[in-house]
């Protein structure tokens, strides 16, 4: 009922430093899919799906934070999990990525991975879903910021067909970006949700670009007082 996008980027700060940075997008013919599906850390993205299991997703960032290998952490809830047949799940931290579906997921349903990327998707028109989400990604401009070029990879994806259950309507998508930069204040436009609509990329998209001009806007206003810590100081300028 979902397909989704999980990344990891290196990339130099501003002062010359590696860092790192993960994103995790999804879509569905269903409401309220960021409540269920995408994970993100500075180590590691997470997306679990089809019959979904929430603490598939939940537990996994848990144990990549703590150190294990995404393999390693997402294996072992697999292992423990009864109805592991009938999920999907796949992920990706600093060193590797996973990928699963289990025989009894609704078809059509497969995955696909890069080197620095996995794809995963169930109940769709066809494998060409998420080859397209797969190959915008791959060509996408890596001078763009990341939360923008995974819209445009689930755009490519909704745009070869999607979530075949055309006769349900209301639709949602969310997006999440974490980087191993330390961020004085984190971009409102890295972690996103539409809950219920019927145009979800459209929607996200929208909500990308009003959340990025309302970041920038907040920071011209209140910059200096959230520096200072000091709020009244900002409200004392208005």
């Amino acid at each position: 009922m979902t397909f989704s996008i999980c990344v990891r980027e290196e990339y130099e700060d501003e002062d010359g430093t590696d860092q790192l940075r993960f994103g995790v997008a999804v879509t569905t013919r269903l409401p309220a899919v960021g409540t269920l599906c995408p994970f993100a850390s500075e180590n590691g993205a997470v997306a679990t799906q089809s019959l979904v299991n929430v603490e598939l997703g939940e537990r996994g960032i848990e144990y990549i934070d703590d150190g294990l290998a995404v393999d390693d952490a997402l294996q072992s809830l697999l292992n423990a999990d009864d109805g592991a047949e009938n999920r999907q799940l796949h992920g990706i931290d600093a060193d590797g990525t996973f990928t699963f579906s289990g025989e009894e997921c609704k078809g059509w349903y497969g995955h696909l991975e890069g080197e620095n990327y996995t794809v995963a998707g169930n109940l769709l028109t066809g494998e060409a879903v998420i080859e397209n989400v797969a190959e915008t990604y791959e060509e996408s401009d890596r001078d763009a910021p990341l939360a923008q070029r995974l819209i445009d990879a689930l755009g490519a994806g909704y745009a070869e067909g999607g979530d075949k259950r055309e006769e349900l309507h209301v639709q949602s998508a969310a997006l999440k970006v974490r980087t191993t930069e330390e961020e004085e204040h984190s971009p409102y436009y890295n972690d996103l949700r539409v809950d219920a609509t019927e145009t979800p990329i459209q929607d996200l998209r929208e909500t990308y670009r009003l959340a990025g001009d309302g970041f920038a806007e907040a920071m011209e206003r209140y910059q200096d007082a959230m520096e200072d810590d000091d709020l009244e100081a900002a409200e004392d300028d208005e």
